[in-house]
């Protein structure tokens, strides 16, 4: 009699809210640029169905709220015209017919940004007057960013109400559901992290005030398309784009703590070890406090492998894990961790180009190496 294969955690059903999950790996959320003047394109159709399996969660690439301040990057997609909204319906139909649950991450990339992006060259927007110095992105690129102007106070509802807008518009494009982008420096993150929030309104000072921004953005969202279709993701212990927090525990817990009063369905959080593109640590409990004070289903990212995916789920770390790099470069990174089969390598200097096809969708498959 044949020994039965050992348990492979990843490879686990859960019950993700009102959606049955056939694994824990899931697909992250990774900015591609190959959304030509913000439309998304039919390669993204290939793209996002090779990487999908029954039962199993994507989470789309960081898509823009609004054409007004809100773009940082070249050829990222939006979901504010109804072009967009057409373009995204066959690539999510692709998901969807391979049993797949598609998530829209929804994004104001706030100051970190330039004039070129923005409507007759005027200045990005954020909490804060404050400017970032020259950026070295992963790539070795150096990117340049206009200072931002300080949004007033009676400008954010209308900044608030881009997000639900954005919420709706992906559910029109069939879309399960959405993932509010609250990390990495951008928008959102940029009002809770205190070296850059130097507010003294309702919005600024207290631990409370930074982050009642990000949290009546969740509380509109919620009531536009139910609290069980919005995900949040956050990067408390993060220093990407100079944004950073004198005390990113307490930032975490306070976050995920008041989540709760919203029942959302998922709280996305980076790892500790990714501080930044270079800056790696390893602290594998740090965020056992939020994943214990959050009601809902906690999700993690941030340098895992097979190995560590698995004992964060054995562990009760976390219920699902993401991946990037490694679901990139390979389509099919489930059955490979089911079956322990060796990964492709990633092609790190084509994470960012605009090319269609190579460091896209030319990545084998395992059944392709033999």
């Amino acid at each position: 009699m044949a020994s039965k294969s050992p348990i492979v955690p990843l490879i686990t059903p859960y019950k993700f809210g009102i959606f049955n999950l056939s694994h824990r790996v899931v697909l992250a959320p990774m900015g591609r640029l190959r959304s030509y003047n913000n439309v998304p394109q039919p390669h993204a159709i290939l793209y996002y169905s090779q990487r999908t399996t029954n039962g199993g969660l994507l989470i789309s690439e960081a898509t823009c709220i609004s054409p007004t301040t809100a773009i940082g990057y070249t050829n990222i997609p939006g979901i504010w015209s109804k072009e967009q909204i057409e373009a995204w319906k066959p690539i999510v139909d692709a998901v969807h017919a391979k049993g797949g649950i598609f998530l829209c991450q929804i994004w104001h990339a706030g100051r970190v940004s330039n004039s070129g992006f923005q409507p007759n060259g005027q200045a990005p927007i954020s909490c804060t007057d404050k400017g970032l110095t020259p950026q070295l992105l992963s790539d070795g690129n150096v990117t340049e960013n206009t200072p931002p102007r300080r949004l007033t106070t009676d400008e954010i509802p209308q900044i608030i109400n881009d997000f639900r807008l954005a919420a709706r518009n992906a559910m029109e494009a069939g879309f399960d559901g959405v993932e509010i982008h609250g990390a990495h420096g951008y928008l959102v993150d940029q009002f809770m992290k205190d070296n850059v929030n130097d507010r003294t309104d309702e919005y600024g000072g207290s631990l409370e005030n930074r982050c009642r921004f990000p949290l009546e953005v969740v509380k509109a969202i919620a009531e536009e398309i139910g609290a069980e279709r919005v995900g949040i993701r956050l990067s408390p212990f993060a220093n990407y784009n100079e944004c950073e927090d004198s005390n990113p525990e307490e930032l975490g817990l306070y976050m995920v703590n008041a989540l709760n009063n919203y029942n959302i369905l998922y709280c996305h959080m980076v790892e500790p070890r990714m501080k930044t593109f270079w800056d790696k640590i390893d602290c594998p409990h740090c965020l056992a406090p939020m994943r214990k004070a959050f009601n809902g289903t906690f999700m993690v990212a941030g340098g895992y492998d097979r190995e560590g995916g698995n004992n964060a789920v054995v562990e009760n770390r976390a219920d699902l894990v993401a991946y990037g790099r490694w679901f990139l470069s390979n389509p099919d990174l489930p059955k490979r961790f089911e079956l322990d089969a060796p990964l492709n390598k990633y092609q790190r200097e084509m994470f960012y180009t605009f090319d269609p096809v190579i460091g896209y969708i030319d990545y084998p498959f395992l059944e392709d190496n033999y």
